[in-house]
């Protein structure tokens, strides 16, 4: 129904969180899956988590700051699979909560590496690929932090508003060339991530359930589901979106 079945789906950052959730839904669909993460336990586990289900896998480990491992990515992809159909670039961190002022330079480039420039660098060599074939569907991870104000964390906000601008120029770029760039852009969902944060901050889970409309938590599951409709043919006129999975946060 999806129109994903046969296909290759490459999830970046798919050792855990949204980006594991993400290939596993890639699999159910029919895809044939490459999880890229530098954690090589949590890829493998996603891996071996496809097959048990009877999907097909395979792990890559990559750093998506550096070109040359995100290239040899793409390369083993073509090179296993003939092809690649979709996208998730999803690798990314929270950094460090800190005013501006108070925040590090070290912090400000690790943050701004792996969330801005990692997506940016997919696409450089995933889109020469599409290319060749005539077509694909990337998406790229935003967050609601990439829409509105959200503080204090500059360079993590700084960060997902550029992913939204890199979207839609990358989606201008190619849209008449068969290939459909889109952004989801996350709440507050249930990952490690957030564990992390809510086992640090007590009251958090009590506060963003109080501001969120739904008054809840999203889960990764939630977030997956919105990729594969962006990368179906249900989605096949929809280009440069940014779209806000978030229980309602940013209508507000």
């Amino acid at each position: 129904m999806t129109g994903l079945e046969g296909k290759v789906s490459v999830v970046t950052g798919g050792g855990s969180g949204i980006g594991r959730s993400t290939a596993l839904a890639f699999a159910a669909e029919g895809t044939r899956v490459i999880v890229a993460d530098i954690s090589v336990r949590g890829g493998k586990e996603t891996v071996q988590m496809i097959k048990e289900s009877s999907g097909q896998a395979i792990f890559v480990k990559t750093d998506v700051t550096r070109a040359d491992e995100v290239e040899e990515m793409v390369d083993k992809v073509v090179e296993i699979y003939g092809r690649l159909d979709f996208a998730f670039n999803n690798a990314g961190i929270d950094g460090d909560v800190a005013s501006v002022t108070r925040y590090t330079e070290e912090n400000w480039d690790q943050v701004i590496n792996i969330n801005l420039k990692g997506v940016w660098l997919c696409m450089k060599y995933e889109i020469p690929q599409m290319l060749k074939q005539g077509g694909g569907a990337i998406v790229n991870t935003s967050s609601t932090a990439g829409l509105i104000g959200v503080g204090p964390n500059p360079a993590y906000v700084a960060s997902k508003h550029g992913v939204v601008g890199l979207t839609k120029a990358a989606a201008l770029k190619y849209a008449k060339r068969g290939i459909r760039i889109n952004a989801v852009c996350p709440g507050v969902i249930y990952t490690p991530l957030v564990k992390k944060l809510m086992d640090t901050y007590p009251d958090m889970e009590k506060v963003v359930t109080g501001m969120n409309p739904m008054a809840r938590i999203g889960i990764p599951e939630e977030v997956a589901q919105a990729v594969i409709w962006l990368c179906s043919d249900a989605a096949s006129f929809i280009t440069g979106h940014p779209l806000s999975v978030d229980g309602g946060v940013v209508a507000q």
